[in-house]
């Protein structure tokens, strides 16, 4: 992909809509006032297994805790036959290797985050060895953050040009644009950045790292997801959406999957399109299944701890 110049040659990203915080919370609030009948429930339940990036990325992680992490993802509950595996597993670029090699041929994906995660805070020459090394490694695809210091300080173009660097230095892997959406602020900043990551080549645009709060919200989603459907609108290019960090719960998981269908439609309803990311949510998910299926619940101690 050819790296733009300037933001300014494709779009003025101090043009970007102005965001209704009323309308918008309004709205994502009445998502979660939508009845699923029990049928539709087992068949989200499962869509969203389905759309999990099983995720650890902590300092302590070992070649061990992700093998074992590669084990939950291909076989999520043993005495649930009909169950998907999870969409990636997600892992610093020294660890893409060791899942590489556990999931083998599984079809579920290695995804790295990257450039300096979560801070950003590197110079871009570092950002871009990064990546190359992660994709080296065999990363299928890429969570890298944007420099949200950068974009504070009005500087899109910085923003831009740096986001389309690292979708070049990907070659052929997926990227993903982390916001960091709980220190933007504000629902035109969302907006804005959701904007600038689209137009420099993001495949995905994903709320948070994970690392600070507040994550990912229902309403910083939808606006998000208004952003995606805006771009698609003008491009005819469908953009992915990846809200991560604060969804452990299988309910607010399927609210999230209505806002998903109401908003851009059932194209999107697939791990190619939309992504959680999160592990605690996989093992509520599982306990509901295992609910719908029995009558009764597990206990949490016969799910592994991530």
């Amino acid at each position: 992909m050819a790296i733009a110049k300037s933001s300014q040659m494709i779009h003025d990203f101090s043009l970007s809509p102005r965001i209704d915080q009323v309308g918008v919370e309004e709205r994502a609030s009445r998502f979660t006032k939508r009845s699923i009948k029990n049928e539709s429930k087992e068949n989200g339940l499962k869509l969203v297994l389905n759309m999990i990036d099983l995720t650890t990325l902590e300092g302590k992680d070992t070649d061990g805790k992700v093998k074992q992490l590669c084990y939950k993802a291909m076989h999520p509950h043993d005495a649930l036959a009909d169950i998907p595996t999870v969409a990636a597993i997600c892992v610093y670029p020294s660890m893409v290797k060791v899942a590489k090699k556990a999931l083998g041929d599984s079809g579920i994906k290695v995804a790295s985050v990257a450039t300096a995660f979560p801070s950003g805070q590197a110079p871009k020459d570092i950002k871009i060895r990064d990546t190359k090394y992660a994709v080296n490694e065999g990363a299928d695809e890429v969570d890298m953050v944007i420099s949200r210091g950068k974009f504070h300080s009005g500087e899109y173009n910085f923003v831009f040009d740096e986001i389309a660097a690292i979708k070049e230095a990907c070659g052929a892997a997926r990227l993903k644009v982390i916001l960091e959406t709980g220190e933007l602020g504000t629902y035109d900043k969302v907006r804005r950045a959701s904007d600038i990551a689209m137009h420099a080549g993001a495949d995905f645009i994903k709320t948070s790292t994970g690392k600070i709060q507040p994550a990912a919200t229902m309403p910083v989603t939808l606006v998000m997801l208004e952003a995606i459907w805006d771009f698609y609108y003008k491009t005819g290019k469908m953009i992915g959406m990846k809200p991560a960090g604060g969804i452990s719960k299988s309910k607010l998981a399927l609210h999230y999957l209505v806002m998903v269908k109401e908003v851009l439609g059932e194209d999107w309803l697939n791990n190619e399109w939309f992504r959680f990311g999160a592990s605690s949510l996989a093992n509520d998910v599982l306990m509901q299944l295992v609910k719908l299926k029995t009558g009764q619940y597990q206990s949490a101690n016969y799910f592994s701890v991530d």
